[in-house]
């Protein structure tokens, strides 16, 4: 789907070859299946230890940092570091690094889950570091994901109602304070800028708004033009020109145009399991820290999903996130390879322990008839 969504932006855009964007996302692809099987192999619980987490985060903290400074531009937003040939988004591992860091820090401190000051407050303080950071290039969209990340894990973490409702004031408290800030900055006009209204003006009725509907139009032309078979394999109207980044934010409309619902079941469907897959299991997990790991990566996958089809079909404004695993991006691939490999790790050190547990009452029992 990449290569079919990308071959006429290839050439009509970039003056590249058909192939280019694919070539780039197999490249891509072969050096996080590396990545994801190294991260299979190495135990999750190296992750909580305290001098990982301080360099993690800290590294993290300065990526974002720098990018601010010294980043690259595209689509209005500094949000990428050149290496090179390649480029790489800082902001997109800053979404597994505080799931990791928050599900460390709340699975160590399950005995005093409910003490707002040691166990709330520092993380929440961190977490509004990290965000302030993202907004500062401007990528809301991904500071809004981590926000909604961060608070499916707090609201897992087994912390009471009365704790959460003191959670909630400091959230709101925190929020001000960074609004403050981006009003301080000169980030306000970014925040209000035109293309950015337009994406909510666009959004009542986009036919009859004119430039401000142009994306949303031509991806309900695209979903619409697939019908329940599609127009083929390769055969969209859309990707000549017509609809904005197909390859990356809008590719499950060329999905739909393509290989029309039944395409649009089967991907929906596949994230799907996936997403509920980590919920369940982590409900059988029992070690805190591996369970709000799983949660943490399910819900990352599950809200990019949710957001991005929204975005396609015009149920919410327009963010700019991608189609986690489908749409074009190394950076974003990369990330999501990686969580599934820890992911698969806590699965299958799981159900190790689980076989263990299995295997010593029948021992015993063996034992015991000898």
């Amino acid at each position: 789907m990449v290569y079919s969504s990308s071959m006429i932006t290839a050439v009509a855009r970039y003056d590249r070859s058909m192939d280019y964007f694919f070539q780039n996302q197999k490249n891509a692809l072969i050096l996080s299946f590396i990545f994801m099987f190294i991260i299979m192999i190495l135990p999750y619980k190296l992750y909580k230890n305290k001098l990982f987490l301080m360099i993690m985060m800290g590294a993290i903290a300065l990526l974002l940092l720098f990018v601010s400074i010294f980043g690259h531009t595209a689509n209005n937003a500094t949000s990428w570091l050149r290496l090179g040939a390649r480029s790489l988004q800082p902001a997109e591992f800053s979404k597994l690094a505080i799931i990791i860091y928050l599900s460390a820090i709340y699975g160590k401190r399950q005995d005093r889950i409910n003490n707002i000051d040691k166990a709330v407050i520092p993380p929440i303080v961190f977490l509004a570091g990290i965000c302030f950071l993202i907004i500062l290039q401007p990528d809301y969209g991904s500071a809004a994901i981590v926000l909604l990340i961060s608070s499916t894990i707090i609201l897992c973490s087994g912390m009471n109602l009365k704790s959460m409702g003191k959670l909630l004031m400091i959230f709101l408290l925190v929020a001000g304070i960074i609004s403050l800030a981006v009003v301080i900055t000169g980030n306000a006009s970014e925040i209000f800028s035109e293309e950015r209204v337009s994406r909510f003006t666009g959004l009542s009725d986009p036919f009859e708004k004119g430039d401000d509907g142009f994306q949303l139009v031509n991806s309900l032309l695209a979903i619409g033009s697939g019908g329940i078979t599609g127009v083929g394999l390769g055969d969209s109207v859309q990707k000549y020109g017509y609809l904005p980044e197909s390859h990356t934010d809008f590719i499950m409309a060329i999905i739909a145009e393509e290989l029309g619902i039944f395409g649009v079941l089967f991907v929906l469907l596949t994230l799907g399991f996936i997403v509920l897959r980590g919920f369940i299991l982590s409900a059988k997990c029992k070690d805190p820290f591996g369970s709000l790991l799983l949660i943490g990566i399910s819900s990352m996958i599950g809200i990019q999903v949710g957001i991005n089809v929204g975005g396609v079909t015009g149920l919410i404004p327009i963010t700019g996130i991608t189609l986690p695993f489908i749409s074009y991006g190394g950076s974003s691939l990369l990330l999501l390879m990686i969580s599934i490999g820890i992911m698969e790790n806590v699965i299958m050190r799981m159900n190790l322990l689980e076989q263990k547990e299995m295997e010593q009452p029948q021992a015993a029992v063996q034992n015991k008839s000898i």
